[in-house]
């Protein structure tokens, strides 16, 4: 979906970022609902959201660090000649008094219903959760944050102990990751395996329309689902016996 639509042929496009600037600078980051839930989210509207959300996460332990910084540029490639631009977006997410619970209902509101909405607002998730680890430590603040905007997007709690379990550390459980218990035959996780690898295969979510950041995370969390996988096949399948010499 175009976003940029000119009034006139005097009017220059501007880039995403300057768009996003120009709506944050306006209108104190209040979000529009978008009232046909058949189309994308607008790209403008979704990434305001998204940054308020990141910023205020990134200080939920007291500090920005530059690896939060950074973790956010990765999960939203941002043009060199737009980094002023992006930056001035995300310390004005941040400054922001409002509460990070306000924007985590304003993007649910314009996520809106619907499969593949909650496939946005999973992934809206999971980005959080690559931003809380970039600096490797889970702090409580950032755990407690989490949680509420799974509330609000009412995510269940198996799969944001799934999302734990492949982000941080002290939760690391690749049976947890799969969605299965220690009493599955290696064909049941196999069968897991190659279900979840199929409902976050990163094509099936370019043809749903999702934004290319989003399709970033489905890389990575195809990549976790592979080392879980590898890591059960490798303890419970039997290795073959060398044949006598």
């Amino acid at each position: 979906m175009n976003v940029f639509k000119s009034s006139g042929p005097a009017e220059t496009r501007k880039s995403l970022w300057a768009n996003i600037l120009d709506r944050v600078s306006s209108m104190g980051l209040l979000l529009i609902r978008n009232s046909d839930q058949r189309r994308p989210v607008d790209n403008v509207t979704f990434s305001i959201s998204f940054i308020a959300l990141a910023a205020k996460l990134a200080k939920a332990d007291g500090q920005v660090t530059r690896d939060e910084v950074s973790m956010f540029r990765r999960i939203f490639h941002i043009p060199h000649e737009e980094h002023k631009n992006a930056a001035r977006v995300y310390d004005l997410c941040r400054q922001d008094p409002q509460g990070f619970e306000t924007y985590a209902r304003k993007m649910n509101r314009v996520i809106g219903t619907g499969l593949e909405a909650d496939i946005l607002r999973r992934d809206v998730l999971d980005g959080l959760f690559h931003i809380a680890m970039a600096d490797e430590e889970y702090h409580e603040n950032e755990h407690a944050f989490l949680c509420e905007v799974a509330d609000i997007f009412e995510i269940p709690e198996t799969e944001f102990n799934r999302m734990m379990a492949r982000h941080v550390p002290q939760y690391e459980d690749p049976y947890v990751v799969l969605g299965v218990t220690e009493n599955c035959s290696i064909t049941e996780i196999r069968s897991a395996w190659r279900q979840l690898v199929k409902e976050n295969h990163p094509d099936k979510l370019i043809a749903q329309g999702l934004p290319k950041e989003m399709i970033k995370l489905a890389n990575a969390r195809i990549s976790d689902l592979n080392k879980a996988y590898e890591t059960l096949r490798a303890s419970l399948e039997v290795p073959t016996p060398a044949p006598a010499m």
